[in-house]
Order: C-alpha cells, then sequence, then structure tokens
C-alpha cells in the first residue's frame, strides 16, 4: 500500500483524522480495547500534546478533529501505543481468532512486526474555517446514527456529542474554535 497523500501542513489549525483498523476488523466491540484508546488519548491530553475538540469511536475506526504542535507524530505514536496496547490485551485474554486477523491482515513490508492493528495514515484534513468545523463536528456526531446503533448522537458514549449538549463525555473536548 502506497503512502497516503494527505499531510498535516500547518499546526496552528486543527484536522479531521480517521484511525481505520486493518481489513476493517471490529476491534472496538470490545470496551476493554475502547478504553485503552480512550486512556492514550487522556494521557495526551494531560502532558499537553493533543487538543481534542470531538471524536467518536465506532467498532471499525476512530475519527477525531484534533490539533498539536506535532499533530503527525502525535498520532503516529497514539497508534503505535495503542496497538501494543490492544495486542497483548488480545494476548492475555488468549483472543486467538483476532491475533490471527491482525497477523493476516498485516502489510507484508512491514518485517519488524508479527501483528498490525491500524492501517497505515490518518488522512488529516486541514479545518480552515467554521463552517468546516461544524461540518466534520456533525459528521462525527452522527455516524453512530448513520450505522443505525442509535437515534440520537447523545446516546453513544464513545463520542463527543454529549460534551456539545453540556452534558459529561468520556473525555474533555476543546469547544473554542
Amino acid at each position: 500500500m502506497s503512502r497516503t497523500r494527505y499531510q498535516v501542513f500547518d499546526s496552528t489549525f486543527p484536522y479531521f483524522l480517521t484511525c481505520t483498523v486493518v481489513e476493517w476488523i471490529p476491534l472496538f466491540n470490545d470496551p476493554n480495547l475502547v478504553e485503552l484508546l480512550f486512556d492514550s488519548l487522556r494521557f495526551m491530553q494531560n502532558k499537553n500534546r493533543l487538543r481534542i475538540f470531538a471524536y467518536v469511536v465506532m467498532d471499525t475506526h476512530i475519527h477525531l478533529v484534533a490539533s498539536a504542535e506535532n499533530l503527525s507524530k502525535e498520532i503516529s505514536n497514539f497508534k503505535s501505543f495503542t496497538a501494543r496496547s490492544i495486542i497483548n490485551n488480545l494476548k492475555e485474554k488468549h483472543h486467538k481468532k483476532l491475533l490471527n486477523q491482525l497477523a493476516a491482515a498485516k502489510a507484508k513490508h512491514k518485517k519488524d512486526r508479527q501483528y498490525q492493528v491500524w492501517q497505515e495514515g490518518s488522512h488529516p484534513q486541514m479545518i480552515q474555517n467554521r463552517e468546516v468545523m461544524e461540518q466534520k463536528i456533525e459528521y462525527i456526531h452522527f455516524n453512530p446514527i448513520r450505522r443505525a446503533i442509535v437515534e440520537k448522537p447523545t446516546e453513544w458514549e464513545y463520542s463527543s456529542a454529549a460534551n456539545y449538549e453540556n452534558l459529561p463525555g468520556l473525555l474533555e473536548v476543546n469547544r473554542d474554535w
């Protein structure tokens, strides 16, 4: 697979990002694996490494609107750390089927590892104005509705929709944009 054509060009803007599990394997049906993602994102927020404006975790992918001084590096670190954590969790729980799927989906050129969790890249799309920001946040929050999982955005626990309705969310979000 060739490298993505999407790149982070200007760290002063937030970006819409998508991190997708290889072969769209539904890893995040497991709440324990979802919590690994949230723990990592909280850590990055607490260390001022990542500002999150919106998010949603679905069974096969995560969407974020985020910014950072070096966003490409921080998302790479997030994906690397969570991949190791997910694999360790699957090994501890003896989830051989999922481990076999992650091994089979590993790109051939990745000879330094047995498994691959994330597809390469995060398809960053720069958000330069309020209209695009609103459109991306709405896209993120309505993702579970399009998949017919919930009827209202705030019903999906793994989303920042609650934050935008002044309800508690699983992550703090920056609504000042």
